[in-house]
This record gives C-alpha cells, structure tokens and sequence, in this order.
C-alpha cells in the first residue's frame, strides 16, 4: 500500500486549519509575532503543501510591535462559502485573546482584506457554514462559573455575511469532557443532521487531547461524546515518537474520504526543539461520530495515502540554498513584528541580501534586523557566508539560531582593538554568556551551524576551519525556551545608529542523515 510520511509540514506549524475547494486544498497555521503573518499553503493531495502567501503581510492590517515572539496571531480558520474565503484569527497579549480579526479574499494567494474587528472574546476562532446558508462563529473563553461548569467555555454566536458582524444571543455550547481541564480549538461539522463539536482539551503540552459533543440542533444544546478522548498520545510512554496531539480540523476529500490535520511533536528525550507540526490523520464516521485512526487509534510517521491521490507521495524536503538574487524574499523567511525592507535587502548591486544594523535587541518586542526560516530536520547544516567588517564589540552580524527566549549568535565582530572576530554566544532571556571566538584574518567568513540529537555544534571557515563550540539541544527546547514556538535559522546585524552594513552572499540549509 502507498504511504506517506508524517508530518506533512515539518517545523513550527501549529495549530492546522484546512477546508477544501474542489479538487484544491487550503491550509493555515498560528505565526504568532512572526511576519508575514498567518501563512496559506495548497496542495492536491494533502500530503505534498505549497505556499501560496500569508494572509497579514501589510503592516496596515495588524500591528505586532510590542508583542512577546509567542503572543500574535493564534489558531486562524479558513473556511470557502459561496465563491469567497474567510480567516479568522485571535490577536494574543500576554498570553490572552484581546482582538479577533476576521479576513476576506477571493484568491486564497491573496490580497486578503484588511480585517474587520468581531465583537468576540477569548481564542481559537472558527466558522461553521450550515445547510440553509447561515454562518455560525464559534469560540473558547473563559466560563462564567468556573466552579460549576469547569475553567473553559465554547460559545457560538451567529455571523452576519453581509455586515460581517456578530449579531443575534450568544449559546453557551459546552464545557468540555474533562472537569477541570480548559476546553479550547473548536471546529463545528455536520453529518447526517448531527452537529459533531470537535474541542482540544489538556492544554497544548503531555495531556492534549481531541474530544467532542453532538447535538441535533447548531445552538444545543451538546453533549459530551462519552468515547472521549477520540485522540491523544498522552497514555502512550516516553518511547512513542509523536507527542502532545491535538487541535484537529477535518476535511472531506473528493474521493469520499475525511482526513484530520493534527498538530504534534516529535520530542527526543522528553523535549523537542522543532515545534509543533502538522500530522495528517485518516477519520472514519460511524453512527457514534467520528473515529480517528480507525486501525490503530494512534498517528504514525508512516501512513497510507489519500485515496485518489496515487503513489507518488512528494520528497521530503530537501537541501536549499538561496543567493537572494530575486527582489524579495522567499516564502520560507520571516521577520519579527513587521517588514524589515528598511533593514534587509535583496538583489540589487553584487546580490545577496544586505542587512542594515539596528540597535533594537533580538530579544526586544520591536522589529530587530533579522530574518530566519524554520529548522525542519533534527539533523541539519545550516551555512551561510557573510562579510562585515566591525569597528567595536558592540556590532555584530551574522548567523542565529532562535527560539523564544533562548538563542544563540555565532557573529562577525571586532575585540576592543578592532581585531576582527568571531564570537559564539548563548543568551538566555536577557543574560549572554560568551562560549567561545576566534580572531579570523578576512572580515568576510562562513558560519555553520550543525544539528544532531546531542546539540547544536558552531564552526567558523576562514581558510581554516575552527569549532567554536556545542551547545546542548534541550537549550532550545520549547521545555525550556518556553513559548508556542520552534527553533527558526536566522540572519541578523545589532549595532548602534549608523552602525554600518553587514553583507550575506549565500545562506543553505541541508538536512544531515
């Protein structure tokens, strides 16, 4: 039988949204500060994804400045009604829902709307689109009676389409299936009149898990599926190697089959540094709902294809190497809190990307000079080379590796006497600790970076090659970084006003066996 190999998107995706168009599949995943924010993706068979754009990519749309990496935008939901595609999303502050935005497009490529603002609380939007044309809004939130009914709440109100605007009562749906648990994620479907609520519960971490309530009107009243949990890891031991599962969205493919897009993680050793990835799960209904993984009641790494979808399951990805010759940026670079054109560019001139050095901190809340990619591979060589010369310590520019609170630079610099340098350095929140540095005979080097099981080992070649040090991979562990996100491979340049220009012909990224 043709397989597929989980997790169809590798890297940090958390938090799967997906409906389908005809033959077209459209995924969204949480960008939290990260810009361009809310990436879609398409693919065919729902194994091999493309990206298409990103819903938030004008400044004008959503301000991010100010923002923690791992507050943003949370948990968007696509749905397509009636020749038009619509995001919603939650805006987190401190780690709590304070805005929920609603976007438009007829091109899921873009450009999507600027957003309109619903009058709605809490987290985990969704739409549900019913039989007589009507668009439902659901939500999660904090319970009236927490005593009484449990910590978390989802509700429904209605979404007028012409106005896009809540209107009519509010319906308290459900509690949850688990008192005392907060209930989160919901995503509404209806099979043969039955309205199937689909929830998340045990929060995002160990204990996730997939549960569920029916109803046989939309508004209620629900009840709790007593076969829940229908799906999670957090009974399987430390040997399993896809943990923390939840947060489903499910969808009908045109040969008549239901799929689930699942977030999970792939820990070693009790902590992951990837982030949460996208897992595809085949759904069966029966007349108790719906049965996830029906022959195994697990996810795997290996899983049989889509039926319709033929053989050809698409190559994993693979080494890339990017000279930033075109006028933008690829698709897989992001920035934090908004653009940075007036700090990186491309193209023009010799090429590669120029980077302007900012004095804001990679570990501040505004836009830093930097742009990074998602690590995608346990085992990987990122390299990139990279020519600035410095005229104090305190400039700096060249490869990071990035995860919330916890990053470390191996960067061009200078010592006191404008000897140039290259320094390794791990920060953990605001505290840097130097590992290692080497003087260097060219202001223009290759940094590397390797990955392994064991670590994150950082070289220098200058004519020679030097080891500047490992740094133990549960340092970017999300167990320990904290957060909502995964390690990203950055370029950057930190320096005072008028600090200079750092320049990066090339930058690759390989996955190692």
């Amino acid at each position: 039988m043709p397989t597929f190999s989980n997790p169809v998107l590798t890297g940090s995706h958390p938090d799967p949204s997906i409906c389908r168009v005809g033959e077209d599949f459209y995924l969204v995943t949480s960008s939290f500060a990260y810009y361009p924010g809310i990436p879609v993706l398409h693919s065919r068979d729902l194994v091999g994804w493309q990206p298409l754009g990103h819903v938030v990519d004008r400044p004008s749309q959503v301000s991010l400045t100010g923002l923690d990496v791992s507050d943003g935008l949370w948990a968007a939901t696509i749905r397509h009604h009636e020749g038009t595609f619509y995001v919603v999303v939650a805006l987190a502050r401190g780690r709590q829902g304070s805005t929920t935005y609603l976007f438009t497009a007829s091109d899921p490529a873009g450009p999507w709307s600027d957003p309109v603002v619903l009058e709605a609380e809490g987290i985990d939007p969704s739409l549900f689109f019913d039989d007589d044309g009507r668009c439902w809004f659901t939500a999660c939130r904090d319970a009236a009676e927490p005593e009484v009914t449990g910590p978390g709440e989802l509700w429904m109100r209605e979404l007028d389409l012409d106005r896009l605007a809540l209107t009519g009562p509010t319906h308290a749906l459900w509690y949850g299936a688990m008192r005392g648990a907060w209930v989160e994620a919901p995503h509404l479907y209806k099979r043969d009149g039955v309205y199937h609520l689909i929830g998340a519960e045990g929060g995002t971490e160990r204990h996730h898990a997939v549960t569920a309530a029916r109803a046989d009107a939309v508004t209620g009243p629900y009840s709790t599926d007593p076969r829940s949990p229908l799906l999670t890891h957090r009974h399987r031991g430390a040997a399993e190697p896809i943990h923390n599962v939840g947060h489903v969205d499910l969808v009908d493919t045109p040969a008549g089959e239901t799929w689930a897009v699942a977030l999970g993680v792939r820990p070693l050793d009790g902590t992951h540094t990837l982030g949460r990835e996208v897992f595809l799960v085949p759904v069966e209904w029966t007349a108790d709902g719906p049965v996830f993984a029906p022959d195994t009641g697990r996810v795997r790494l290996s899983e049989r294809l889509p039926a319709g979808t033929g053989a050809g399951a698409v190559a994993p990805v693979g080494p890339t190497r990017d000279d930033f010759g075109g006028t933008a940026l690829g698709p897989e670079w992001s920035s934090l809190r908004g653009p940075v054109g007036h700090l990186v560019s491309t193209g023009p001139g010799e090429g590669g990307l120029t980077i302007r050095l900012s004095p804001e901190p990679l570990t501040g809340t505004g836009t830093p000079a930097f742009v990074a990619r998602r690590q995608q591979h346990l085992r990987m060589r990122a390299r990139a080379r990279v020519r600035f010369t410095a005229t104090a310590p305190t400039q700096e520019a060249g490869l990071v590796v990035f995860q919330h609170a916890h990053h470390a630079t191996l960067a061009l610099t200078a010592d006191a006497s404008g000897t140039p340098h290259v320094v390794l350095t791990a920060h953990e929140a605001d505290s840097p600790t130097r590992l290692g540095a080497v003087a260097v005979t060219s202001d223009e080097v290759v940094l590397v970076v390797d990955s392994d099981e064991s670590g994150y080992t950082f070289h220098v070649e200058d004519g020679t090659w030097t080891t500047l040090g490992t740094i133990e991979r549960p340092f970017f562990s999300t167990e320990r970084a904290g957060g909502f996100v995964g390690v990203h491979l950055g370029l950057y340049g930190i320096g005072g006003a008028d600090a200079g220009e750092a320049h990066v012909h090339w930058f690759e990224y390989a996955p190692a066996r």
